[in-house]
């Protein structure tokens, strides 16, 4: 599974998260958020091991998501932006004096959808192509998070591996039950024009038997 967990906030408040897999990711993505920097609009990167996390602030809310380093920067942001739009749609105004999880219990099954989406739908970066709405992402620099957080000892990340094993478990199940159906349906329309094939060649060998010049014709 290419994104692994994600959350919302305000500043520093938590108000709604959610992980795909067992994970420290939390504790880690609650010191990244005091330490963001500024108040502007930005959008960050921090890398991790084998793992980034992005960071989106928009309008004083920040979403943020930790993937594998493979999903590559197009996907976690594309996640991101939707994630955000989602959230201030459907709650407005809200976001701005809400306590903390105060949305989690509606909100993280949102989360938890749109992680399994952008995850292991083949369209979810084909889409984000066509809009071609993250050339600002190209210019993202990412950083080294124990350089960010100015811890004196590394930063460890706990990630399940069982679970991404899971996660590609379940693509791989996904793309074969793709294949088999595609199969399928050749089968069928081969089948069928067989049929009507055969049709035909048996509609032509009854008209000349009965039409033939050197038969009576039929009754």
């Amino acid at each position: 599974m290419a994104i692994l967990y994600a959350l919302v906030a305000r500043g520093t408040v938590v108000l709604s998260e959610f992980s795909a897999t067992a994970t420290n990711a939390s504790n880690i993505a609650k010191q990244i958020l005091e330490k963001v920097p500024g108040n502007d609009d930005s959008n960050v990167s921090y890398s991790q091991d084998r793992y980034v996390f992005h960071v989106k602030r928009t309008d004083g809310l920040t979403v943020l998501c930790m993937a594998e380093e493979t999903a590559g920067r197009s996907i976690p942001f594309a996640f991101l932006e939707d994630i955000h739009q989602r959230f201030v749609r459907t709650y407005a105004r809200a976001v701005h004096t809400a306590q903390a999880y105060a949305m989690n219990d509606e909100f993280s099954r949102v989360l938890s959808q749109q992680i399994e989406y952008y995850s292991n739908d083949p369209n979810a970066d084909r889409i984000n192509r066509i809009k071609g709405e993250m050339n600002q992402v190209r210019g993202v620099m990412i950083e080294n998070i124990d350089k960010v957080l100015d811890r004196g000892e590394r930063l460890e990340l706990l990630v399940d591996k069982t679970a991404n094993m899971q996660g590609n478990t379940f693509r791989f199940r996904k793309q074969a039950r793709r294949f088999r159906s595609n199969v399928w349906w050749r089968n069928c329309k081969l089948t069928v024009l067989l049929i009507l094939l055969l049709l035909v060649i048996i509609y032509i060998g009854v008209a000349f038997l009965c039409h033939g010049p050197t038969l009576p014709s039929c009754i």
